[in-house]
């Protein structure tokens, strides 16, 4: 987690997307890391899971991700978690949860992963709140940004 907090971290400067990293694990080896690039790509599904659920899909060349766990310093949209539920990855992990973002204006859908999960009868592993003060501290530093953009 604290990789893809550093991957987020570099948002704060570059402002290619919001404050949000992620990181892909297989054996205990970091196989992916990648941030947020929505601004920069001009694209919304440069979300940071997606982002690196590509690059380890890439570099394992396999697009079932089986095996693998995901740590992501947000909890994960819809769109994230869909994702992370078709590459086959074992489990999320994340810190600060939708309903924070949500508090800073970005425009997400209160759907948290575990009622996906429940609907979907999707068998990843979710674990809310993994070093939630560390992710929360990295929005607190996102917010106080002036030129940040919401979206």
């Amino acid at each position: 987690m604290l990789l893809a907090i550093a991957e987020a971290r570099k948002n704060l400067i570059s402002g290619e997307g919001g404050p949000f990293g992620a990181c892909v694990v297989k054996d205990n080896k970091v196989i992916a890391m990648a941030r947020n690039t929505v601004l920069s790509s001009n694209d919304a599904t440069c979300h940071a899971e997606v982002n690196a659920i590509r690059k380890a899909s890439l570099k394992l060349k396999d697009y079932y991700l089986s095996g693998c766990v995901i740590y992501s310093t947000t909890e994960p949209c819809p769109m994230c978690f869909g994702a992370i539920h078709w590459a086959k990855i074992d489990a999320v992990y994340f810190g600060t949860a939708i309903n924070d973002v949500k508090e800073l204006g970005f425009d997400e859908l209160r759907l948290s992963c575990k009622k996906i999960k429940s609907a979907g009868k999707s068998p990843v592993k979710v674990v809310s709140g993994f070093l939630r003060k560390e992710c929360f501290k990295l929005l607190k530093d996102w917010n106080k940004l002036e030129n940040k953009q919401v979206y």
